[in-house]
């Protein structure tokens, strides 16, 4: 493959359809957290949904349709866009770099290259972690008790695509989009427990920003995962997203 792609490369990524994630091991919690701390971290026009809630996942991808499998993690609030419950997502860390431009340039997903991140399985104990810049931003230890058949439902993702200004000032080259898209998660197993969470504090990933009051769910589970398509829903005030948009950085200021 060259930097220009041909006619049947591109014909061939684009057949692809959906994103397929097979036989994925995940772990982390479902969180009721702080609604003060919702209402700021989410860009207009989301709006804190029926309680000031919150996920946490790590995993590992073994299989995929576009390629090597990789590893990543994410954390998201719930939120909602005219009436419509869905979540948004704060930070999300993967380990190949691949995946992270997909991610990124297509749906809006705040990824960064991670250091390390890993899920393990002992018997009744599960335990996964996220370390990026030398720091192990979240560390997540569940004593696994009950099976579930299913989790309750997430809703869309809601993200955001937009283009920082050429000249260095503050504000967007084009609009402020506001995306919708929506993963559905065929459950293989699902298992249920009591967690430990550990946030350490990080200038460029701060997880530990995050309260959580009390942890509803820890999971563990294997899935098969489709990643549909997304779709633009509104065009939005560029102003107020501008201090968000800078999650999707490691963002210096001198």
């Amino acid at each position: 493959m060259g930097f220009v792609k041909t006619k049947e490369e591109m014909e061939k990524y684009f057949s692809l359809g959906d994103r397929k994630f097979i036989g994925a091991k995940m772990m982390g919690v479902m969180f009721q957290g702080s609604a003060e701390i919702s209402k700021r971290l989410l860009p207009p026009p989301l709006e804190i949904a029926d309680a000031p809630n919150g996920m946490i996942f790590i995993a590992e991808y073994p299989e995929t349709n576009l390629g090597p499998g990789y590893r990543e993690a994410a954390i998201y609030l719930r939120c909602q866009y005219k009436g419509e419950i869905g979540s948004y997502c704060l930070s999300m860390p993967i380990t190949r770099e691949g995946r992270m431009h997909n991610g990124r340039n297509v749906f809006g997903l705040p990824k960064k290259l991670a250091d390390d991140i890993q899920v393990h399985r002992d018997g009744d104990k599960a335990h996964g972690w996220v370390e990026r810049k030398g720091i192990r931003i979240i560390d997540i230890k569940i004593e696994l008790t009950a099976s579930l058949p299913q989790l309750p439902p997430l809703g869309p993702s809601f993200t955001f695509k937009a283009s920082p200004k050429i000249d260095l000032t503050p504000g967007f080259d084009g609009p402020v989009l506001l995306c919708a898209q929506k993963t559905e998660i065929n459950m293989k197993t699902c298992e249920i427990g009591q967690a430990e969470v550990t946030m350490q504090e990080s200038v460029e990933d701060p997880w530990h920003e995050i309260e959580i009051e009390k942890v509803l769910i820890a999971y563990y589970m294997i899935t098969d995962n489709v990643m549909q398509p997304g779709k633009v829903i509104a065009e939005v005030d560029p102003e107020p997203f501008i201090p968000h948009y800078y999650k999707m950085t490691d963002f210096y200021h001198g």
